[in-house]
């Protein structure tokens, strides 16, 4: 019997405890709270948030570290799964309160940098423009265009190191030379955007 009412007791403590929150009071219609199942897609705790992919498809989730802290979490790991309670805000939805994470998923840091690679890519072209499509710093590597129809170009975060670079950002056009290697097309050389007609400083 004691063990019923125990449960009973802490089922009421729970439903009294989630009615509480920093978010009660200031304006915030329930009808506005959309409850969303994603993964972590990166995560910054010392630009204070990071992006949440949602499963059904909708643009990604702005998650600030204080909502995370609030919560109980410290930092939130790339690949992680999560529901959570969003709000819509005047730039998109924004993770409000965090209801469960997955973090058998995730990326942990020890596992993001691959290791250093010694592959020597001889490069077949010469110094083309190409945009930045994909780039993950964490991972240690990404991906570069040169438009439509040309395969993707593989660039490791060690070649980016080499010439003095560390991080790409999506639709960021940079200069590269590239070869044939073991992914493909691979950056053999990449430089900033540097010197383009219009940026001469005479």
């Amino acid at each position: 019997m004691s063990d019923h009412l125990g449960s009973k007791d802490f089922s009421g403590t729970t439903d009294r405890e989630s009615g509480v929150g920093p978010f009660t009071g200031l304006g915030e219609s329930p009808a506005n709270i959309v409850e969303i199942s994603g993964v972590i897609k990166w995560f910054d705790a010392s630009k204070g948030y990071g992006f949440i992919v949602p499963d059904n498809g909708s643009p990604d989730v702005l998650l600030h570290v204080t909502v995370l802290r609030r919560d109980g979490y410290q930092t939130a790991y790339e690949g992680s799964r999560l529901v959570c309670e969003c709000v819509q805000r005047a730039k998109g939805y924004q993770a409000f309160r965090i209801t469960s994470m997955d973090e058998s998923t995730a990326i942990h840091p020890a596992q993001m940098l691959p290791p250093r690679t010694h592959v020597s890519v001889t490069p077949t072209s010469g110094l083309e423009r190409a945009q930045v499509k994909w780039f993950n710093r964490l991972r240690g590597f990404g991906f570069l265009t040169c438009g439509e129809g040309t395969p993707d170009i593989f660039v490791h975060m060690e070649t980016l190191r080499r010439f003095g670079m560390t991080e790409l950002r999506p639709g960021q056009f940079v200069l590269v030379r590239f070869g044939p290697g073991s992914k493909g097309m691979m950056a053999a050389e990449v430089q900033p955007e540097t010197g383009a007609p219009g940026l001469s400083s005479h």
